[in-house]
C-alpha cells in the first residue's frame, strides 16, 4: 500500500488517527505512558502499542520518542553553497561525509544545497564550516537562526488538506532569541540519557525503565532527566513523529524575505501564527554574499499549486516585500542531529 497515493488513511480506524494526530506530542514521562494513552483512547495497553508498533512499520511514524532541540543543546546553523553542477554530487558527498551535518536539500537557486551543521560549540561549529570550504573550495553561506516566530513540525495529516495546519487555528508566536552558544547545562545523567534516547524511544510498554537500564541509572532518575529536559528545551516535544512527506505533505517551499527590520517582530510573529505556516524564523543577512534576506518560512503542502498560492497571499496580506522561492527538488541527506560528539565536547 503506497502511503503517497493517500490510500494510506483507507485502513485506519477511529483509534488510529487519535494516535497520529493527538500524540505527536504530549506523551506522558511515566514509566508505562502506554498505559495513560490506552485509558485516554478506551484501548488496552497492548493494543495501544501494537498500533503505533504497526503506523511506525507502514511508514506513517518515522519513530517514537523525544524531539530533540539542536540550538539548545549543542550550536547550530542552516548553510549553503553554490556548487557547479558538473560538481554538484561531489560536493554533495563532501559534505553529506561530516557527521555533524544532519539534512542536505538541493534548492532551485544560485544557491543551491542547503545544509543543517550542528556542533557542541560555537567554535567547533565554525571549524567544520571552515573544513567544508577547504575541501570544497566554496564559500558557504553561513545562517544560524536568531530569533525564532514558531518552529514546530506536528500536525495533522490524516486529512485532505491541502497545506499542513489548514485545519488549525491560529498559533500564538512570539519572538523567542537563540543564542549561538549551546544553551543546556547538562549533567552526566543527562548526557547519557540524550545520547541514549536520540533516535528514539524502545517501543515497549516500559520505554523509559529500558532507557534507565541501557544508562546504568534508577528509572526515576531518568524520569526527573527527561522532565528536566522538556522543561529547559532540549526536547522539544515526546510522541509519534510522523512522517509528512510520505503521508502527503511533499510539496514543500522555503521562502526568503527581505523585511525592513524595524518591521521584523511585529511581521514574524504575525506570520509565525498563520495556520498554514509551518516555519518561520529570523536568520541575518548577508550582503556581503548578496544575501539581503533575514526572515525565513517554510509552508509544506500536498500540491504545489496550493503552496503557491499560499506564499501569494502571504505576499498580498502580511509580507509586501522582495522574496525568493526556494523549492526543495531533492533530498541529499536526512537524519537526526548526531549527539555522540555535541554532549561530549
Amino acid at each position: 500500500m503506497s502511503l503517497q497515493s493517500g490510500d494510506w488513511r483507507d485502513g485506519l480506524d477511529d483509534v488510529d488517527a487519535a494516535l497520529i494526530d493527538g500524540y505527536q506530542s504530549g506523551f506522558p514521562v511515566a514509566e508505562r505512558p502506554f498505559r495513560a494513552v490506552a485509558d485516554d483512547l478506551d484501548v488496552t495497553e497492548t493494543d495501544a502499542l501494537r498500533r503505533v508498533e504497526a503506523l511506525r512499520d507502514q511508514g506513517v511514524f518515522r519513530r517514537f520518542g523525544a524531539v530533540l532541540n539542536p540550538p539548545v543543546i549543542g550550536s547550530s546553523t542552516l548553510a549553503a553553497v553554490s556548487a557547479p553542477d558538473d560538481r554538484f554530487d561531489e560536493v554533495a558527498a563532501t559534505i553529506n561525509d561530516h557527521r555533524q551535518v544532519n539534512h542536505n536539500y538541493r534548492r532551485d537557486h544560485e544557491w543551491n544545497m542547503w545544509f543543517v551543521v550542528t556542533a557542541g560549540s560555537h567554535e567547533a561549529r565554525d571549524r567544520i564550516i571552515d573544513d567544508i570550504e577547504a575541501q570544497t573550495g566554496l564559500d558557504v553561506l553561513v545562517l544560524p537562526m536568531l530569533t525564532d516566530y514558531y518552529i514546530d513540525l506536528e500536525f495533522p495529516v490524516v486529512n485532505a488538506d491541502r497545506f499542513a495546519r489548514e485545519s488549525l487555528a491560529e498559533t500564538d508566536a512570539s519572538a523567542t532569541r537563540i543564542s549561538e552558544d549551546a544553551a543546556a547545562d547538562l549533567s552526566a545523567l543527562d548526557r547519557r540519557v540524550l545520547l541514549e534516547i536520540q533516535d528514539g524511544f524502545p517501543l515497549s510498554a516500559t520505554p523509559y525503565r529500558d532507557i534507565a537500564a541501557a544508562v546504568d541509572a534508577d528509572v526515576t532518575d531518568v524520569l526527573a532527566s527527561i522532565d528536566g529536559l522538556c522543561s529547559d528545551g532540549c526536547i522539544k516535544r515526546i510522541g509519534c513523529v510522523v512522517n509528512h512527506v510520505a503521508t502527503g505533505f511533499d510539496s514543500n517551499c522555503m521562502v526568503v524575505w527581505d523585511v525592513p527590520d524595524e518591521n521584523l517582530d511585529e511581521w514574524g510573529e504575525t506570520v509565525g501564527s498563520l495556520p498554514y505556516v509551518t516555519l518561520c524564523y529570523h536568520r541575518p543577512r548577508r550582503p556581503e554574499q548578496d544575501w539581503p534576506y533575514n526572515l525565513f518560512t517554510m509552508i509544506h503542502g500536498r500540491e504545489s499549486a496550493a503552496v503557491d498560492a499560499k506564499i501569494d497571499e502571504l505576499t498580498a496580506e502580511y509580507l509586501p516585500c522582495d522574496h525568493e522561492r526556494l523549492y526543495s527538488t531533492e533530498t541529499l541527506k536526512q537524519t537526526g542531529a548526531r549527539y555522540d560528539d555535541i554532549v561530549t565536547e
